[in-house]
């Protein structure tokens, strides 16, 4: 059926012609509509391409950290997809159970008029994510890239869309093969039903196995190959004060990557001496990885006797540090405790996994609160034999994935005050046991992403760790250090489905205005702003480093410590921390 419409003829000031009214571009529209054109988009469901256009302009909106163009596309490719899935599914329903029919008119003007939506808007939030990911970028101290590499991401997101959408389409057909062979005597619907789960299963068979057993497996064997070698400049210590050296109940190469950096990192005596004035100790530094010992529990008893070898619980300070995934031990976290006690320190810590951090947040979450448990449980047993005049202070600390298996050993912020001398943690992600019930019990008014528990009285927030007031706060002080733009600390399964306090209240110094919550869409934006947050600049996203610094001297300051002190210290971890950077250059 197409639209007609006749010329008319127009009569002016010039020479009469013949012209067609507006109303006859319908004929090429209604050509298309009948033809290969209408019949390629009459295969998706409307109501799934509404919500897909809804989904992929709410993508485009401001989250809490610049993206790459291609991260950007990522994001908004599976916002698309999730978009038509939900708007098939509301299509679906209205269809059933309101029976709704529109006409092939009607239809048609739905169809176009969705087009016209479409160019118009998809260009337009271009346009505005642009200007956002620079405004976003300028809040976070970021460099700014071309602008035209924004305008990739249409395209890639569309081709994304395109194809994971086709793959669906492939499964539904599939679902509609198996139902036309199942026994003739099944009702329809019964039989489209069983075809459904029947598909449903395989591809969860299929996809488990292939995680469990072909993906995870590889990246367990590429990162355990990994795990072998050292990292630049690192080399077997002769340091009879440090695990894998000759000394030590711990050999070398089970140690891991990360643990021979570990044990072998950290400033000289000469270091500690210049920046004190006073002769400094050696630090001690205790470590078991992997292949170190059977099981994590035998790793933390291997920990403990090394410990006892090495004298640690004769220092002033014993520090357990849970580690992220592959064994990483922070610097910014470990110095600063060795620079303000002069060397009189011993920080021990264990691997738990060869995945890298944000992996093993995924799949292995079990393990770091296995190891932050078994860890600190056995270390606390041998220090609580001491004699009270005559234990160190025992810290704890531990970043990101470090601070979610940390917290694990501890049943509340009692339990804290009774078994610690001090905790430092940062980054924590949202599901960490106890920062999240702290932030539950926060007082009323206060800001979930700086809460208040319990007037401050053990544990205190801090988004810089600079000029934190410290009256009232009583020892034993636990300190947790959490940026508003650190998507480490925010991501949830929570944001899929339900807005969070945080997006509903006044927001970080850097993070925009324009930021809001909307439905699956967010947590994408969250998981894509996940990747890049440990490259974000300092003081931003997860990067911490001088507010590590600060912290400690809040929580564990020595006997005399002062402003000045810290404002040394600082300014020490700083040069240090691009001396590491010019090596790794």
């Amino acid at each position: 059926m197409v639209w007609r419409a006749d010329p008319i003829r127009v009569d002016g000031l010039g020479p009469a012609r013949w012209v067609r009214p507006p109303l006859a571009v319908s004929r090429w529209l209604g050509a298309q509509w009948d033809g290969a054109l209408g019949h390629y988009l009459r295969r998706y469901d409307y109501g799934g391409l509404v919500i897909a256009l809804v989904f992929l302009c709410w993508s485009l909106t401001p989250s809490l950290l610049p993206r790459p163009w291609y991260v950007q596309s990522m994001e908004s490719g599976i916002a698309l997809v999730m978009g038509y899935a939900v708007g098939t599914a509301i299509s679906w329903v209205v269809r059933t159970r309101l029976s709704l029919r529109p006409s092939e008119q009607t239809r048609r003007h739905a169809w176009w008029s969705l087009g016209v939506l479409a160019a118009v808007t998809a260009p337009t939030m271009m346009f505005l994510h642009a200007r956002w990911q620079r405004e976003v970028r300028t809040l976070v101290d970021a460099a700014q890239p071309s602008t035209a590499s924004y305008f990739r991401v249409l395209g890639v997101a569309l081709l994304i869309g395109f194809v994971v959408v086709g793959l669906a389409r492939g499964c539904r057909d599939a679902v509609a093969w198996v139902a036309r062979r199942l026994p003739r005597f099944l009702p329809r619907g019964l039989a489209t039903v069983l075809a459904a789960a029947l598909v449903a299963a395989l591809f969860v068979l299929l996809l488990n196995g292939l995680l469990s057993r072909v993906l995870l497996g590889a990246a367990n064997a590429v990162f355990r190959t990994a795990d072998d070698g050292n990292k630049p400049g690192v080399v077997r210590t002769d340091d009879p004060l440090r695990s894998g050296s000759e000394a030590s109940l711990v050999s070398w190469d089970s140690l891991g990557k990360e643990g021979r950096a570990f044990v072998a990192g950290g400033s000289s005596v000469t270091d500690l001496t210049n920046f004190s004035g006073r002769p400094a100790m050696d630090p001690i530094r205790v470590f078991a990885g992997l292949r170190s010992a059977d099981s994590i529990r035998a790793e933390a008893a291997l920990a403990v006797r090394e410990l006892d070898r090495t004298g640690a619980f004769g220092r002033s300070v014993l520090a357990v540090a849970t580690t992220t995934g592959r064994g990483w031990v922070d610097p910014q976290l470990a110095n600063p405790l060795e620079f303000m006690y002069n060397g009189d320190t011993a920080i021990v810590a264990i691997q738990y996994s060869y995945l890298p951090s944000w992996l093993s947040f995924l799949v292995d979450q079990t393990r770091a609160r296995q190891a932050g448990q078994e860890l600190f449980d056995q270390v606390y047993e041998r220090w609580a034999q001491l004699p009270p005049d005559h234990r160190p202070k025992l810290l704890v600390f531990g970043e990101s994935l470090g601070a979610y298996g940390s917290q694990a050993a501890f049943s509340g912020a009692a339990d804290l005050r009774n078994r610690t001398d001090g905790v430092l943690w940062v980054g924590p992600p949202y599901d960490s046991s106890l920062t999240r019930q702290f932030a539950k019990e926060r007082a009323p008014g206060s800001l979930e992403r700086l809460p208040t528990f319990e007037r401050g009285r053990t544990v205190r927030y801090s988004a810089n760790a600079e000029n934190m007031p410290t009256e009232g706060w009583r020892s034993p002080r636990v300190l947790v250090l959490q940026h508003a733009s650190d998507p480490v600390v925010w991501l949830s399964w929570n944001l899929v489905l339900h807005k969070p306090a945080w997006l509903g209240e006044r927001r970080g110094p850097d993070v925009m205005s324009q930021m809001h919550w909307y439905p699956v869409v967010s947590f994408w934006q969250i998981t894509g702003d996940l990747l890049f947050s440990a490259g974000a600049t300092p003081g931003h996203g997860h990067r911490y480093d001088e507010e590590s610094a600060r912290g400690w001297t809040y929580v564990a300051p020595p006997p005399g410590w002062t402003a000045a002190d810290t404002d040394h210290l600082v300014a020490v971890m700083r040069q240090l921390a691009e001396e590491s950077a010019r090596a790794k250059a």
